[in-house]
């Protein structure tokens, strides 16, 4: 649910590229309406931050060891790590505010995952991911500046899209969630080409596109969305290594860590909203950390 199920995005594609049958579905769905996915033939990858969410406890009561279930998860001795025939633990810590470690240490356990699943070369993952901490710290090296920067890009904006294709549906998911949670704005995720099927209607001085540049494969047609969007002369910016605005420039990386970069730009946008609202971000006042209830 939430933020852990878009985390599954990146891996989902990757099984699909491999030749395995794979689906993604909320937890909840599963649950109630997908139940016959329970079979010895299928191998769940349930991944949650607490692992002790009311739809991860359902999960575990509703599969009664028919499936293998794999678990990712921050919490060791949660009912889902506890239930799991195996489990990655992530260990970053006590999580108080919106996902933010969590999920980037989800994404790094699933890369890792897929590398096993799909019998991809081990080092060479482990030496990508060694990467990730030092991209990270590059970018967040000026966050400073990233944040004032984006919160004047962002003024007197009411509705705010991300979009993209591809892997880059993960941050383009989890980043209009978080927007929402920690500033109580308005946001929306999407695939780039859905955005075009009717929302591109809602373009106005009011509304702001980040386009994701995402992979190789459909590069090219998410600038010529961004292209599409600026000629109505609405608010728009690319999200990518070739950004020219600084705050959503992405350092050079090797590709299957760019989930984990894209998301750092959208928490830099959760901090500056805050500071235009004078609100502390991520603070919840109507929803809790874990979700108890179905």
């Amino acid at each position: 649910m939430g933020s852990s199920f878009h985390a599954l995005h990146p891996l989902n594609l990757e099984l699909i590229s491999h030749g395995f049958t794979a689906l993604m579905v909320e937890t909840s769905e599963l649950v109630h309406y997908k139940s016959r996915f329970f079979d010895p033939g299928t191998l769940v990858v349930a991944v949650s931050q607490s692992g002790q969410s009311a739809e991860m406890v359902r999960l575990v009561q509703t599969n009664h060891k028919r499936c293998t279930i794999i678990a990712v998860t921050n919490t060791p001795d949660s009912p889902l790590a506890r239930h799991a025939d195996a489990g990655l633990i992530t260990r970053a810590g006590m999580e108080f505010s919106v996902s933010c470690k969590t999920y980037v240490t989800a994404l790094m356990a699933l890369r890792w995952l897929g590398a096993i699943l799909c019998e991809r070369n081990l080092q060479r993952t482990r030496q990508e991911l060694k990467h990730a901490a030092p991209a990270v710290a590059a970018y967040l090296s000026d966050w400073e500046e990233h944040v004032p920067s984006l919160a004047r890009h962002l003024r007197d904006i009411r509705h705010l899209f991300l979009v993209g294709r591809g892997a880059s549906l993960a941050a383009v998911g989890t980043g209009a969630l978080i927007v929402k949670e920690a500033d109580h704005f308005h946001a929306e995720g999407m695939s780039s080409a859905a955005f075009r099927h009717g929302p591109l209607e809602m373009l106005s001085e009011e509304t702001f596109v980040l386009v994701f540049s995402g992979d190789a494969k459909t590069k090219s047609l998410n600038g010529r969305l961004l292209d599409d969007i600026q000629q109505q002369q609405s608010r728009a910016e690319m999200l990518g290594v070739d950004a020219s605005f600084p705050g959503f420039r992405l350092p050079e990386s090797q590709a299957g860590i760019h989930p984990i970069l894209e998301i750092l730009p959208v928490q830099m946008i959760t901090l500056a909203l805050a500071a235009q609202a004078g609100r502390e971000p991520g603070r919840f006042e109507l929803a809790t950390k874990v979700t108890t209830t179905e």
